[in-house]
């Protein structure tokens, strides 16, 4: 009886350790014993050279940052590169019109010669990192003040940037962890041709729009496919006609074995930012100013995006990248306020402080140590909520809210050299009609109708929301003037603007005068130059040492935690495995969704749940060929319990032999407070299924060149 009871225990408790998720994002050239073990008791089969090594083709080798804010991975020897539908969606934009509406159709280049260019567009992969902590902080003493801190190692990074980078083409970049107690140098060979050769319709791409985002269960066939090119010799350059396809070092094999609850799942990517080692100022900051302002200034400009995007398809296709940007965070920030709220992780950092407060007092040096530290912590954020939720208004309602007044910012340098005379005329001249392409890029998609709706409203929005004495003067008293309405103030500012008329901008590139006295011109320096002040005010009091002796003290006092670093766009690995979720009480997640789901939720006509026709037939005839299951169903997206942020879009989750079976795109809803704190019993990471990339390339878009470039394994 006692060994059955044993037995059943045991198995519970693997059970139990099967479900939580799994937390940390860990820099995968240092997995440390305790990590490569437990990854190892998940089911890797992989050694830690063959996940990431500088010495042999590894993982590593085949993962991408792309475009600076997502990441990319190779899935064919020649460059082949797939990511998500939403990190390509600007590039799709780009090439689309009325007449190729490659966002509603899709797009697949059917060769080489059809894959089309991206200007600006690039990926960068990771050749070398060196932990340069000691010399980054040589000079620095406890005594020295921030200020000569931070210019000292401002010093120490200048020059060890240069004596590393060299006259190498590469880029060097020396990241902070641990809150500026630990410092890392990356560098990446970074690549500057890559062209756009496959997108799903806009009906599987974005299935879900807005309404799905950052929930499960999703029906999304959320990818993107693009292509690496080299000089002839293989070094990075910039796109030319004779550039050709990347010779991969290490690319991914595809699996067709699909998923099943407790598979072994990495995912390796470039996650953006977390901030789980923060204090409940920080919490508290969020869930009261941050997230409020924020989500209240994208809520209005949202409110009129979409009404000119329902209203005229040319318009959808302008604003479709713009607005799923705007979107995405707004939604995100409604979620994290709700759940760091639900999950009560401000009362969890309170404890914590506590906890630390009790440890700091059983020892007289750390008493010393640590003395006054949490009065600095408090006076830093008492300070900043003054400021938080003006600057926000200033950035999302102000200098970087209307399109045509974000756009007058990039004119402030040059407005400079003609007010100072800086430049003989002639160099002025050339110049301004230098910055033709930047203006094309910015009337290509810009609508006028929109801007105008979007910067009244915003500006309304500014006036009453912010206390008098925090606006600009210049929207002060126009808000006084015209009782807060803004409408006929910014209807006379884009009847003079050359900011709104490409012909009027045109002219002006041609012969460049003054902009001081364009309304909009005025706006934008008046609001940027009030943010400015605003903002050294807030900079007035920091919390660069506190956060910094926090972290220690954290780190010595749980010496047995393995901590691992928070976000910061460096190369990350996170192990877990496929599991379903219990969200709360009577609510049950399976792991998996089908295209029986999408089916569902399919409304002909609306904008979110539309699908193509094709896979409706496909559906209909359940014509999935070798993609299906075992039930015969179209596995479209399933979950992990690994852990995952923003940046780790268009991750690859790679199985226990290094087979690609998904890829990551998004986060739960129940766990948005995820970049705060990380939440085990219920953070989730949202994954398109191998199978149904195959299914959409080879049964529905016919694209067998691309077929015949993968390498395929059962």
């Amino acid at each position: 009886m006692i060994k059955k009871f044993n037995f059943l225990f045991i198995a519970l408790m693997m059970i139990m350790m099967g479900v939580r998720a799994d937390e940390g994002m860990w820099l995968p050239y240092s997995i440390n014993g305790q990590s490569l073990a437990e990854m190892q008791r998940l089911g890797c089969k992989l050694t830690a050279e063959q996940i990431f090594s500088f010495n042999q083709p590894s993982l590593k080798d085949a993962v991408v940052q792309f475009g600076g804010g997502c990441t990319g991975e190779l899935i064919s020897a020649e460059g082949l590169l797939l990511t998500n539908h939403h990190c390509g969606l600007g590039q799709v934009q780009a090439h689309s019109s009325v007449e190729h509406d490659y966002l509603q159709d899709g797009f697949w280049a059917r060769s080489k010669a059809e894959e089309l260019p991206n200007e600006g567009l690039t990926v960068s992969f990771l050749n070398y990192i060196e932990d340069v902590t000691a010399a980054m902080l040589k000079g620095v003493t406890d005594n020295i003040s921030e200020a000569d801190r931070a210019k000292l190692i401002a010093e120490n990074r200048k020059q060890l940037v240069k004596e590393k980078k060299g006259n190498r083409n590469v880029e060097v970049e020396i990241v902070p962890f641990y809150h500026n107690n630990q410092y890392i140098l990356f560098v990446y060979d970074v690549y500057k041709d890559v062209r756009l050769v496959a997108c799903p319709p806009w009906g599987i791409g974005k299935f879900g729009a807005d309404t799905d985002n950052w929930t499960w269960p999703r029906h999304k066939g959320d990818f993107c496919i693009f292509r690496v090119y080299t000089a002839p010799d293989g070094s990075p350059a910039e796109y030319s006609k004779d550039n050709v396809p990347m010779k991969s070092k290490h690319f991914l094999p595809i699996s067709l074995k699909g998923v099943e609850p407790g598979d072994y799942t990495m995912i390796m990517g470039y996650p953006g930012s977390t901030d789980r080692y923060s204090t409940s100022g920080a919490v508290k900051n969020v869930i009261e100013l941050e997230g409020p302002a924020i989500i209240a200034c994208r809520t209005t400009k949202l409110e009129q995006y979409r009404k000119h995007m329902d209203a005229d398809q040319a318009v959808f296709i302008k604003y479709a990248s713009k607005q799923a940007s705007v979107s995405n965070y707004w939604k995100y920030y409604i979620g994290q306020v709700k759940q760091l709220k639900n999950n009560k992780v401000f009362e969890k950092r309170t404890e914590q402080e506590t906890a630390f407060k009790q440890w700091v007092q059983q020892d007289k040096a750390r008493a010393t140590a640590y003395s006054g530290l949490f009065d600095e912590i408090d006076k830093y954020w008492n300070y900043q909520s003054q400021f938080t939720k003006a600057l926000i208004y200033y950035r999302e309602a102000g200098w970087r809210g209307g399109e045509a007044v974000s756009f007058a910012v990039r004119f402030r340098a040059v407005n400079n050299a003609i007010n100072n005379k800086s430049l003989p005329y002639h160099e002025l001249v050339d110049y301004t009609q230098s910055m033709q392409e930047i203006v094309d890029d910015y009337f290509k998609d810009y609508d006028k109708a929109t801007d105008l709706d979007v910067t009244i409203a915003l500006l309304n929005l500014f006036y009453k929301d912010i206390t008098p004495d925090q606006l600009p003067l210049i929207i002060k008293k126009a808000g006084d003037k015209n009782g807060g309405d803004f409408s006929q103030y910014i209807r006379n500012a884009f009847a003079k603007s050359i900011f709104v008329d490409a012909d009027k901008m045109n002219a002006w590139l041609k012969a460049p005068k003054s902009l001081d006295k364009d309304p909009i011109f005025a706006l934008m320096s008046e609001i940027v130059n009030a943010y400015l002040t605003l903002s050294e005010q807030a900079e007035q009091v920091t919390n660069s040492r506190s956060e910094r002796l926090y972290m220690k003290g954290l780190m010595e006092m749980q010496k047995d935690r393995n901590f691992y670093p928070d976000a910061n766009f460096t190369m990350r690995l996170t192990y877990g495995s496929v599991q379903d979720c219990e969200p709360k009480n009577g609510v049950r997640y399976d792991y998996i969704t089908t295209l029986d789901g999408v089916m569902e939720k399919y409304i002909p006509g609306n904008w979110e749940f539309d699908v193509p026709q094709e896979l409706i037939r496909l559906w209909e005839k359940k014509d999935y060929g070798r993609y299906a299951d075992k039930n015969g169903d179209l596995v479209v997206n399933f979950i992990t319990t690994n852990d995952i942020t923003g940046g780790n879009s268009g991750s690859p989750v790679i199985d226990a032999e290094g087979n690609l079976i998904g890829l990551a795109f998004d986060g739960n809803w129940e766990a948005m407070s995820g970049d705060l704190s990380f939440e085990n019993k219920v953070q989730r990471t949202i994954c398109m299924d191998m199978r149904y990339l195959l299914f959409i390339i080879d049964k529905m878009a016919n694209a067998q060149n691309l077929m015949q470039e993968l390498k395929i394994v059962e």
